[in-house]
Order: structure tokens, then sequence, then C-alpha cells
């Protein structure tokens, strides 16, 4: 039986709950149609670890980029609460356990860069990098809600020569290194251009640029917050607002192909139980680029390959830090960066590349419940249990295909070692026990996620990012295909990436002829 829609959206994440909200309010009769069991995509909440009432953001975990401004236009019952510490970053100079704290103050981040590194000049230059990096985000960032603007246009409203060289021109790595004396603050500046991406700092590519500008944009800030109830929250938030409104939601339904002639579209599902087909008007995809091409029958473009380690724990307490001047509740509230030296990051690139796994894996790990302890069960909660999450970077997919599981196993091991090196206790006495008696700690690999999420060879931009400004065939809105109404609303648009919503806004955008 054939059936009739105005919109059908291929898959259910975030973004898709997005235009689905936007357009059902608009008037449009919308289907989501999505193969797992739930909504929700990457930004999902989970209890992974058997009999144990902790619900943790199992994929995505941080938010920033998501505008106030679809919050707002969406009426949802979500929020995000401040990190009181921005980063701490471990390190020994002369023998001595120390590092570095940003946050708590200007006075307090000023005093620990001098204990570092024995004056003042790198805090300034510090302060004025950032000083730099806000400036743009304030003028960029409202922008990503908006028709795409041409390069020039946005270079006009960034209105700062020195600002757009650093981001759009020279490899970041140009303008860390003109700043910044210190290894360890080099390195932990270039880890924003790392995140999900295997790039060097002076990749000529800029693909370590284009990553860099979006962590430190959203909002108009770069604040990275806290979602209260972990990212399921936001999910839950959009489905229930899209349900709300009309939007009719299909879980377990797997997009099969889609017909086009630009002007009507035909959708083809199947269930566990049957297949079905649904004509619509429009279609959006929030699925990777790479899929899109295998549904409508186009030429994929060249495949993308992720490079992180993504690891979820729950302890029984925090570990002590070699470094006693901070207290743990402090260090692990912001992001603990740990082998992110600024040499450290570059030899771990050499390594990946030349095909092993990095000698000093680089990570970043944070205490969601430090902030937010709604997550934990009451028990938990009251006997100080608090959750842990890594995410390691340069460990591309390649790595893995020979020998998955061994090389994970090998990856992890590796990964905690480096964090172990700055504890006073290995962080194995700290992990609490599932309901079996083992340990509760999961590790996601590139491969992991490309099963699980069907994300591209794990990579959780779908592709590398792209700048957001108009560029050949991108069109109005930057979620346009070669298919006139066939958008592409997921990560792979022009301005996705991360938690945003913002492709599904933009999307929904071009529907509505805005």
């Amino acid at each position: 039986m054939l059936t009739r829609t105005d919109v059908v959206i291929v898959g259910g994440g975030h973004n898709a709950l997005v235009a689905a909200a936007y357009l059902s309010r608009a008037g449009r009769t919308v289907t989501v149609l999505e193969r797992l069991g739930t909504t929700g995509g990457a930004a999902v909440s989970t209890r992974p670890f058997t009999g144990v009432d902790a619900r943790l953001s199992r994929y995505s975990y941080l938010v920033s980029l998501l505008p106030r401004k679809i919050v707002r236009d969406l009426d949802l019952d979500f929020a995000v609460r401040p990190r009181t510490v921005s980063s701490y970053t471990p390190t020994v100079r002369d023998g001595r356990a120390t590092g570095l704290l940003v946050g708590g103050g200007d006075d307090r981040t000023r005093a620990s860069f001098a204990r570092l590194t024995g004056g003042e000049r790198e805090y300034a230059a510090w302060h004025r990098f950032y000083g730099t990096t806000r400036h743009a985000a304030e003028r960029i960032f409202p922008t990503l809600t908006e028709p795409l603007p041409t390069r020039e246009e946005l270079r006009t409203r960034v209105a700062d020569e020195a600002a757009w060289r650093l981001l759009f021109e020279e490899p970041i790595g140009v303008g860390i290194e003109e700043r910044f004396s210190d290894d360890l603050v080099r390195g932990v500046v270039l880890t924003d251009a790392l995140i999900g991406t295997f790039a060097d700092a002076h990749d000529p590519g800029l693909a370590q640029n284009r990553c860099f500008l979006y962590h430190v944009i959203g909002n108009g800030t770069g604040d990275w917050d806290v979602p209260v109830g972990g990212m399921g929250a936001l999910t839950d938030a959009l489905a229930a607002t899209a349900r709300a409104s009309g939007a009719e939601l299909r879980t377990g339904h797997e997009v099969t192909r889609i017909e086009t002639d630009g002007q009507q579209a035909e959708v083809t599902y199947r269930t566990a139980g049957t297949e079905g087909t649904i004509a619509a008007r429009h279609v959006l995809v929030n699925a990777s680029p790479e899929h899109l091409a295998r549904l409508v029958g186009d030429t994929p473009p060249p495949p993308a390959e992720g490079a992180q380690l993504k690891v979820n724990m729950l302890l029984k307490r925090l570990p002590r830090l070699k470094d006693t001047s901070v207290d743990p509740r402090e260090a692990f509230a912001g992001t603990f960066h740990v082998a992110e030296g600024y040499a450290q990051l570059a030899a771990a690139h050499v390594e990946a590349a030349a095909g092993s796994l990095p000698s000093a894996p680089p990570s970043e790990i944070y205490c969601h419940s430090l902030t937010d302890p709604t997550i934990l069960g009451p028990d938990l909660a009251a006997r100080g249990y608090q959750t842990l999450t890594l995410f390691g970077l340069h460990t591309p997919a390649r790595l893995f295909a020979a020998d998955h599981d061994t090389v994970r196993a090998a990856l992890l091991k590796a990964t905690l070692a480096q964090l172990d090196a700055h504890l006073a206790e290995p962080l194995e006495d700290c992990l609490a026990e599932d309901a079996d008696g083992r340990p509760c700690i999961e590790a996601k690999t590139p491969l992991d996620l490309e099963r699980d999420l069907r994300l591209p060879g794990g990579n959780i931009f779908h592709r590398e990012l792209s700048f957001p400004y108009a560029q050949a065939g991108t069109g109005r809105w930057g979620v346009e295909t070669a298919h006139a109404n066939v958008l592409l609303c997921g990560a792979g648009a022009v301005r996705g990436g991360g938690v945003s919503g913002i492709p599904g806004h933009n999307a929904a955008m071009a529907v509505l002829g805005r």
C-alpha cells in the first residue's frame, strides 16, 4: 500500500527531530522513519552496565553548538549547566607533579599559568588568543541558522583580519606557534582542532582549522556545557515536541530506497515483518552523504574515516591525583587532558599515520556527574559514585581493520596507562562493578560506531567538516542535493557536525521556502 505525506525524514537522530518539529509546527504532515528501536541516533542516554542505575550519554556527551534559538522556537524542556572548570592538564616539570588549571576565575587561572610556565607571558597570550576567537564567534555563530553567506560576506562580518587568517587561511599550528611558547599550553589549544579529526597542526588542507572553528564558536562563546539529564534528555524533549506537533515517529523502519523526479518522491522501507512505500513532496535524509548516495543510486563521495576512541566508565570514587595542589572534583569537572602536549599530539599523529597505535595515546576526560548528578540513581549518588567519559584522539579506523577486538583492548590499556601515570592510585581500583561483577567500563572504536550507528568509517561528523560559507554546489542553506526535493539534514550538511540541530533547522527552512 502506498501512503502519502508532505515530508518523509530518513533517520531519527536529533537533527531529524528538530526538522520534524519545525515542519509539523508549520502545518506539514511529517513521517520520520528510524532503523533502530529508538530515536536519538548518537545523542542518546543508556544504562550500559547490567543492573546499574547510571544513565550515561553513550556517544555524544557535551553541548555547545545547539542554538538557544532552536530551544526557544521549539519550547524544549531541556537545559544545560556550565562546568565550574574549563580544563585541567597534568604534567611533570623538574620531576614534580603539577598541571595547568583553567577555570575558577581569572586570578586562579593566571596563577596556574604562572606556576607552570614561570611567568605571565603565556597567560597574556592565552587571554588575547581567546579574545580573538570569541570576537569571531560572536559574529559567525548567528549566521549558522541563516542562509549561507559567501566567503567575502562572512569575512566582512568577522571584521578582523588577524582572526580570519588564524581560523580560515593558515594552518592553525602556525597561529598557535606564533602566540604560545610552552609545549603544554600549545597542546591544550590544539586539542580543539583534533576532536574526531585525524590531522596534523600544519595540514595544508585545513581540516584541523574547520574542526577548531566549530569548537570555539558555539553560541558566540565557545563554551561546552553539560546536558542536564544526559544527552538523551535533549532527544527525548525533541521527540516529545515533534509528536505533540503532529509528526509521526516510526522506529524499526529501515529505509532501503528513495526514488524521485525532483517534484515527488517515493521512500521504500522495511520492518521486521513487512515492506512499504511512502510518497512525499520532500525527503530529508538524516544520514551520511555516503548513505544518501546509496539510497538514491548516485555515485558515493570518497569514503569517510573516524579517528577516535570513546570510553564510558562508572567509578566508586574519583581517583586521587599525584598533583596534590588540585582537588580531583575540580580536575575532572572540566576537560582533563592526558598526553596532549603539542609534541605528544604530533608524535601520536605520525605513529597513527604510519599504521601503528600511538605509543602514548592522547585523550580527554570529564565527569558528567560532578555537574549533573541526576544521571545517577539515588543510591549511587548517595554512595559517591561518579561517571567518567573519555575521548581518545588519533586512532583512525584503519588501525582496527585487521584484528578489531585485540587492537581495541590494546588501545584501551595503553590509554588508561597514560592516565594512571598522573594518578596516585590505579584507575582500576576505582571502577565500579556491574551486577555480574564485571568492571563498569566500555570502549567504542570507529568501527563500533560504524556498526552500531552507521557512521561512515565511524566518522562522528559523517565527513570532513566544511567552512560555514557558500561554495560551489552548496545551495542556499547548505542542505541541498542534486535532487531538488531531497535534502540532507544530518551532520554531513554544510554547517553540520556536533549536537547542534542546525542542519535540521536549515533543512526545515529550505522546505518552507524561507
